[in-house]
């Protein structure tokens, strides 16, 4: 569902150098799959995230969704994609019901079709007590649930989450992981990227590990970690096994 295959991305620094942000990474996400995206900040997490979600465009390889490439059918790709990160905004003064029907029309939904598909995200999100209060006077943790929600509303089979928990506080971020694996195994494809290794280490089937703009390991939990481990010494294993080489 989610594939990127040898992606590079290179920027050009303002000295004239070229600095290698992606380079050469390669992984997939399957329907009914959560994978969890780890890297320290610069690994390339985040550059990888965006072109898939057709914000940015890749120097070389290709990403796509549901078999439509990120680069030559932009359009296509968002169709399909929902994306969602820490920064996503959502507009103060509409409220989540406002919200969601005006991403609904831009995605082509109206009538009773919009309403019905605007009611069921209000619910599934635990939004009901809020849907008609403006997004302004929302806590972080509804207007996260609010970005969610606008990334779900055209009912895409793959979503890409980068930090999605990092505003919120513990109940705010179990409650989304608690959305997040329930539309994993409603068959949702779900590329999911995080510094909060604790809180994806048992809910992801597998994990992919970038370091330097590449890929230094991949796996699941039991694979990477081994008897009596933990996926945060899994990952400094990784990447200082990656700084050795």
């Amino acid at each position: 569902m989610i594939v990127v295959r040898d992606l590079v991305k290179h920027y050009r620094s303002g000295d004239g150098s070229v600095v290698r942000a992606v380079d050469g990474v390669s992984f997939a996400v399957e329907p009914g799959e959560m994978v969890g995206l780890l890297g320290a900040n610069g690994a390339g997490k985040t550059t990888t995230l965006r072109v898939l979600a057709t914000l940015l465009t890749p120097t070389a390889g290709t990403a796509s969704v549901a078999g439509c490439d990120a680069s030559a059918d932009p359009v296509a790709v968002r169709r399909r994609l929902g994306y969602v990160s820490a920064t996503t905004g959502v507009p103060d003064r509409l409220t989540p019901r406002e919200i969601f029907g005006s991403f609904g029309r831009l995605h082509g939904l109206d009538g009773a079709a919009l309403a019905a598909r605007v009611d069921r995200l209000v619910a599934a999100l635990g939004l009901g007590a809020c849907a008609d209060r403006p997004a302004g006077r929302l806590s972080s943790g509804q207007r996260q649930r609010v970005s969610v929600g606008r990334a779900l509303v055209h009912d895409p089979p793959a979503l890409v989450l980068d930090e999605p928990t990092s505003a919120l506080d513990v109940i705010g971020a179990r409650d989304l992981l608690d959305i997040l694996t329930g539309l994993r195994d409603a068959g949702h494809a779900i590329l999911v990227s995080t510094h909060r290794l604790h809180e994806i280490e048992r809910r992801c089937d597998r994990f992919v590990v970038i370091h330097g703009g590449r890929v230094v390991a991949a796996g699941t939990r039991d694979e990477l970690v081994g008897p009596g481990g933990d996926l945060e010494q899994a990952f400094f294993a990784a990447v200082s096994g990656a700084e050795a080489r």
